[in-house]
């Protein structure tokens, strides 16, 4: 303990590596002499299996009869068939130290790997769409809420709300979309989940025909397409949000409709430093800012012993991240999305 303090290590750390609590260390260590008090095993358990008991176990795991079974199925049939090696514990606990425990052969399960990451630095390079439920009139029915974000201005691109959930209409709003943005075969990232609708084979070959590359989320990992969980959580907790259930699929149109108009235009995103959507969007996001760093700097002029340290940042903000890696997620100059409390988008 005290060599490695001396070298650098945090206590704590120290502490962890050994398996001792860090007040214990502190008692320790305010005692005479801040030896470690522990006694320590005096002779092994009576009940301690042997070597050649522990290889029998292994082996029996490990057999053809038995390799593809848990110890809760390889001890039930071992006794139905007069034989008793071990409980199912000493089965898990042997396994364990031998790194075995786990599926093995072809029961084991498909790994996904987390998707590419796409950075965007301008309007129409990376979109992200997905589908949300709205409440209808009747219980147990609903309207199906369609909608496309870029991912770097947050700005919604494209939206349509419908009677049905379709990879037909999903194809035509995203063909609608890129026609009415001017997306060219430019490679456009068009992320989404693991739905029907995402997937399906019209959907993939509309996207192949504009030129658009897509990407998609694991299997229900709601993180990997945070930007419209995000975004579906801000539009289900309006207070404008109706609490009762669409009268209509009419009403539904005219009320995402009105959320659309109010979140581009109006809301300021906390994302893009408060601006809005459309404002970034369209470019007018460094005036904007400019203009507002001007009026904190008149501020701090007229009265500096109110200002303790620099003026708040209204630098605009960087390039954005989609699934950005691990070692990334950390810098100040990328833009991610924090999970949404709970998910209300389609999966």
């Amino acid at each position: 303990m005290v060599a490695a303090v001396e070298a650098g290590c945090r206590r704590h750390r120290v502490c962890e590596v050994l398996g001792i609590d860090r007040r214990t260390e502190q008692r320790w260590r305010a005692k005479p002499g801040g030896v470690d008090a522990r006694a320590g095993r005096t002779a092994a358990p009576p009940n301690k299996l042997s070597d050649e008991e522990k290889r029998v176990v292994l082996e029996t795991a490990n057999s053809t009869e038995f390799r593809n079974l848990s110890p809760k199925q390889i001890v039930p049939r071992l006794a139905d068939q007069g034989r008793y090696i071990a409980s199912e514990s000493t089965f898990y606990r042997i396994l364990r130290e031998h790194n075995q425990l786990t599926h093995r052969q072809r029961c084991r399960p498909p790994r996904h790997k987390r998707p590419k990451e796409h950075i965007a630095t301008a309007p129409c390079q990376v979109w992200s769409w997905d589908i949300t439920y709205l409440s209808a009139p009747v219980r147990g029915e609903f309207f199906y809420l369609y909608l496309i974000e870029d991912i770097w201005s947050r700005k919604i691109v494209g939206y349509e709300v419908h009677q049905t959930e379709s990879m037909v209409l999903s194809s035509q709003l995203i063909e609608q979309v890129c026609a009415d943005n001017g997306v060219t075969r430019q490679g456009l990232v068009l992320h989404a989940d693991n739905g029907g609708p995402m997937r399906g084979a019209t959907m993939l070959a509309t996207m192949q025909k504009l030129g658009v590359v897509p990407s998609f989320s694991r299997p229900r990992v709601s993180d990997d397409n945070a930007y419209c969980e995000s975004l579906f959580r801000t539009l289900k907790y309006r207070p404008a949000y109706p609490r009762q259930p669409f009268e209509s699929l009419e009403a539904a149109r005219d009320w995402v409709a009105d959320f659309v108009r109010w979140y581009n235009m109006e809301h300021l995103h906390s994302g893009i430093n408060f601006v809005s959507p459309q404002a970034r969007h369209s470019g007018a996001e460094p005036a904007i800012l400019e203009s507002r760093r001007q009026v904190y700097r008149a501020a701090k002029q007229r009265h500096p012993q109110r200002w303790t340290g620099e003026c708040r940042n209204w630098q605009p903000t960087g390039h954005v991240s989609l699934n950005p890696r691990s070692s990334e997620r950390n810098q100040t100059n990328r833009t991610t999305v924090r999970k949404p409390e709970n998910r209300t988008g389609h999966g």
